[in-house]
């Protein structure tokens, strides 16, 4: 006899794997559109968005790429690496000074560097712009790592600091008594054990960096060192857009990030779960 626990139980199931179901459509149907337009014509894609294309050709997709999409893949990998690196080692450190090394006003500190996440960017631009040139660092790939480290260190910080407080504080005294300098006990010994965290903030970095429009509009464009987000919007014309061509960089500009979220995806929701979650 079926119990009401048990009925209550599958309802529950059925809902949740059809929310997921659902959700899982939104997502992925709009990829797959932009992929699949990329391989029609400009007619056809007029006449039937929805449709299949009649014949599959990487035609669009290379011309996509001698057009300047390649350029723009070069600098936004180059942007993306350099400023992951610089993030993630500048907040690893200080979220380690501030969770497990006694220094004076610690909490002062911290909230200082929290208070980093209320500053939006809109408002800094144009003292930011200002500051840029002065430096003689405007329209040039030094602004943009700048930027990109600065605006991050605050919640990169926050999420690797939340992992590192729940690490046995023996684990220092260990290091101390075996004779470990500080640095040592840092790079040897608590960085390999936030792994999870460090790839969670690796790859929310990544998605930032690879997606971020507004400075990267202000402070590259025709400049000839434009990113992605940037360099895909000179494909657009005001004299006839070949769309599917458009489509088809937008394509070869998600693939990255899609290949490397699914290759570290568990290791990002271990250390967000891990770290936030306690």
């Amino acid at each position: 006899m079926v119990t009401r626990t048990q009925i209550i139980s599958t309802i529950s199931r059925t809902f949740a794997f059809a929310f997921l179901l659902g959700l899982a459509v939104v997502v992925v149907y709009p990829l797959l559109w932009m992929l699949l337009n990329g391989f029609k014509t400009n007619a056809e894609l007029f006449a039937d968005p929805f449709a299949w294309p009649q014949q599959f050709t990487w035609q669009n997709y290379a011309n996509a790429w001698n057009r300047g999409v390649s350029n723009y893949i070069t600098t936004s990998v180059l942007v993306t690496v350099t400023s992951t690196i610089s993030t993630v080692l500048i907040s690893a450190w200080a979220a380690y000074g501030l969770s497990r090394v006694k220094i004076p006003f610690s909490k002062f500190w911290m909230g200082f560097i929290l208070g980093g996440l209320m500053l939006a960017p809109t408002v800094a631009l144009v003292p930011l712009v200002k500051l840029m040139q002065s430096l003689g660092l405007y329209n040039t790939f030094w602004a943009l790592l700048i930027l990109y480290t600065a605006f991050r260190i605050p919640f990169t910080t926050f999420l690797i600091r939340a992992y590192m407080i729940d690490l046995p504080f023996e684990i220092d005294e260990a290091a101390e008594m075996d004779g470990a300098s500080r640095w040592r006990t840092f790079w040897h010994i608590i960085l390999p054990m936030c792994t999870p965290i460090l790839v969670s903030t690796v790859l929310l970095h990544v998605l930032f960096a690879w997606n971020e429009y507004l400075f990267a509009m202000v402070f590259t464009s025709g400049s000839g060192i434009e990113p992605l987000p940037v360099g895909l919007t000179s494909l657009l014309s005001k004299h006839g857009t070949d769309y599917p061509v458009v489509f088809a960089g937008m394509a070869i500009a998600a693939i990255p990030v899609l290949i490397l979220f699914f290759a570290s995806q568990r290791y990002f929701i271990k250390g967000l779960s891990e770290g936030v979650g306690k």
